[in-house]
């Protein structure tokens, strides 16, 4: 039987250097589904992105209809970003972009950095509890008309049938993995050749698919790129002619095959400043582009040392690049908190943008420059320049003193410029920028190429336009570790130290600190020893984070240790903190649970705040989640009334009291985590108390994403004298 016409262009895959038959296997089941799902919906592009075994980030593993190699930084997306495929992968809800302008109002920064008009669709790949990644089709927009319920229903049908075969495959022990780079998939073939008419033209001509490969090359074409016809075809354009791919020229290519928009750019194709310019015309069309080459007269701003000019002026698509770099920039800025999520920004967003291979990051202090971020350098080489003065001759040191940006088109420059500098290479480029935020002096931030470039005086007013902007986020970051760490040392100080030991009964409390944002947040636990010898155990959580959060904390926790300890009832000490708060109008909210414990009896009388339910685990390993009424949080009612509930913790059991943040998951309900961490209680061991204590925390705390705070308390009927008590 004939095979489909997909399979001859399923066969071209590439296979990655790892791949097995396993690996095969699923490279050409993502490869199918990619391909009939971008032809089910009309699409001119899509793919798939795969679980990569690690935590965080997903891998672009197929992708058809694009080059590969001009979306490198899309090549691979963390889940926590603010991107579609992202979105669609943490949700497991399908996104829907019919235009540019309902990706700019929902993904801004997907569209600083593709800032063409199209649409595109996303659909996660599950199946059951399993999530393998997302299908993705990019296609021609629709301005004002949302995406068709037809066009829906046939992207979520070619997503669970991905899904159903990816699960086949891992039951057949494929762990369904992604590693390295992506599988790109040829389009289905189109008619090659051209006519007489075109073979007679002057004006160089070539065509291209949307793989990237030459497929037709005219005689004007062959003669100026000086090889043959037969040399050019299937050959990737920037391969084949390398003075096409340089980053410069890149932008150029991504827009005309993602808008389907002509495009024109002049490009330099050699080293002579006066000979070698020509205008680069690119045609788009549903099965590839059409590019011309005509001679052209040298821009204006152009050197004669300048041996790989950046972008040059003229053109929409030159000043759209040249727009759209600061944007990108600056919203993803807006997301980074600390210094080093500040360098990793940049690392991301502007190397790329540019070509850059090498970032360096010198923070100013007490006069000195201190390397705060470093990436692409050979390793120890630039400790040489860390904690530098101001008065030392150096490019680093005086783009800060003098305010200037300074750029070496070349190492030979560089090493003119400042003879004896230490070099990291002697082929190269590098930009040095002032790290000045209104006028007061941050840092200075150098850039390194691999290769000689020029710049031309956008790309330079661009460097220096976005410089701006660092120093102003780095300088924001500078401040936040000052309040973080003004935070941390308060909340160490207001959190128990030691819980008191008691006959009867353990207690163990852990606390971790958010990873996201302001990292301290008001989570507390404390246990109070009461007057008539009862066991207040206490568990907290004030709204948001930082030194207020904090300090609002430490009010509420004295509060209730002196209700507590004066012997007022459960509710009578949630009562009276709720008035406490609303007098303090700090401007918060906040949650609690109280439980009063007779240690001997194992009595105990309970009060819930708009808190989480507590869970209760029995001697014989059985968990459950208490179902106790509860009164709105405190702060907002002042006459607000707290039930009281009774309990009885027999010997053997463990009481928890939990803040949301061990909880919460995004995108999922909370009952989901709260029914995760009861069946991770029963499944632990109930001895020794502190084990069980880092076992439940343990999943969250090796987490690098967790946007809240964490606050456990455990408390557990004992036969004899006190174990542990642990705070």
């Amino acid at each position: 039987m004939q095979r489909p016409a997909f399979w001859a262009h399923a066969d071209c895959v590439t296979a990655r250097a790892d791949s097995g038959p396993a690996g095969d296997a699923t490279a050409r089941v993502l490869a199918r589904a990619s391909v009939d799902a971008v032809q089910a919906v009309g699409g001119f592009a899509g793919g798939v992105y795969l679980r990569s075994g690690a935590e965080g980030p997903l891998l672009l593993a197929v992708v058809t209809g694009l080059p590969g190699r001009l979306f490198r930084p899309w090549w691979r997306m963390h889940v926590n970003r603010p991107y579609p495929v992202a979105e669609a992968y943490r949700s497991g809800q399908s996104v829907h972009l019919p235009d540019a302008e309902a990706a700019m109002q929902r993904f801004p920064q997907m569209m600083a950095g593709l800032p063409f008009p199209f649409g595109s669709l996303y659909e996660p790949v599950i199946t059951g509890t399993e999530r393998f990644g997302v299908l993705f089709v990019l296609r021609p927009a629709t301005p004002g008309a949302a995406v068709g319920a037809a066009d829906r229903e046939r992207l979520r049908v070619a997503a669970d049938g991905l899904a159903e075969a990816l699960a086949a495959l891992t039951t057949a022990g494929d762990p369904v993995l992604w590693k390295g780079d992506p599988v790109c998939v040829p389009p289905p073939a189109t008619a090659q050749g051209a006519r007489e008419a075109v073979e007679r033209l002057t004006l160089a001509l070539l065509s291209v698919d949307r793989e990237g490969r030459i497929r037709y090359v005219n005689h004007a074409a062959a003669g100026l790129l000086g090889l043959g016809a037969a040399e050019l075809r299937g050959r990737v354009v920037w391969e084949a002619v390398p003075w096409l791919g340089q980053p410069a020229y890149e932008e150029h290519f991504r827009g005309v095959f993602m808008s389907g928009e002509p495009m024109r750019f002049q490009a330099r194709r050699g080293r002579q400043p006066h000979r070698d310019w020509v205008t680069v015309d690119l045609y788009p069309g549903p099965d590839g582009v059409t590019v011309t080459i005509g001679a052209a007269e040298p821009p204006a701003y152009a050197p004669g040392a300048v041996v790989r000019p950046g972008t040059g002026p003229g053109s929409p698509a030159d000043r759209a690049s040249a727009l759209y770099r600061p944007v990108a920039l600056a919203i993803a800025l807006t997301e980074a908190v600390t210094a080093r999520q500040v360098s990793a920004v940049v690392t991301q967003e502007l190397l790329p943008a540019f070509g850059g291979r090498q970032l360096a990051i010198y923070l100013l202090n007490e006069r000195h420059l201190h390397l705060a971020w470093e990436t692409g350098f050979p390793q120890g080489f630039l400790d040489r320049f860390d904690g530098v003065a101001l008065d030392v001759r150096l490019p680093g040191v005086e783009t800060l003193t003098t305010g200037r940006p300074m750029f070496f088109e070349s190492m030979e420059r560089l090493a003119a410029a400042y003879p004896g500098i230490p070099l990291d290479a002697h082929i190269g480029a590098r930009a040095f920028l002032p790290l000045i935020a209104s006028g007061r002096p941050v840092g200075s931030c150098i850039l390194g190429f691999d290769v000689a470039r020029g710049f031309s005086p956008e790309e330079r007013t661009v460097l220096t336009a976005l410089a701006g902007l660092i120093a102003q986020a780095l300088e924001r970051a500078q401040r936040y570790d000052s309040e973080a760490a003004m935070a941390r040392g308060l909340q160490a100080a207001l959190l128990p130290h030691r819980l008191p030991v008691r006959q009867h009964v353990d207690t163990v409390g852990r606390y971790l600190p958010g990873t996201q944002g302001m990292d301290v947040g008001g989570d507390w636990y404390d246990v109070v020893e009461t007057t008539d010898c009862l066991l207040a155990l206490v568990i907290g959580d004030v709204q948001g984070h930082g030194v207020a959060a904090a300090a609002t904390m430490g009010q509420l926790r004295s509060a209730v240790r002196a209700f507590a300890i004066a012997g007022s009832s459960p509710d009578e000490v949630v009562a009276g903190t709720n008035r406490l708060l609303i007098d303090l109008d700090p401007g918060q909210f906040a949650s609690c649970c109280y439980v009063l414990l007779d240690p001997v009896s194992g009595r105990a009388r309970a009060v819930r705040a708009g808190h989480p339910q507590p869970l209760l685990r029995h001697a014989d390993g059985r968990a459950e989640v208490l179902d106790l009424p509860g009164g709105v949080v405190l702060g907002i009612d002042a006459g607000a009334t707290y039930p009281v509930t009774q309990l009885r913790l027999a010997e053997g059991s463990v009481l928890a009291l939990y803040t949301d943040g061990l909880v919460e998951e995004a995108g999922a309900d909370i009952d989901v985590g709260v029914e995760r961490l009861r069946a991770a209680l029963a499944a632990a061991p109930p001895s020794p108390l502190t084990e069980m204590a880092d076992r439940l925390v343990g999943e969250a705390g090796d987490s690098a994403d967790r946007p809240d705070d964490i606050a456990l308390l455990l408390a557990a009927r004992t036969k004899g004298p006190a174990a542990v008590s642990s705070a």
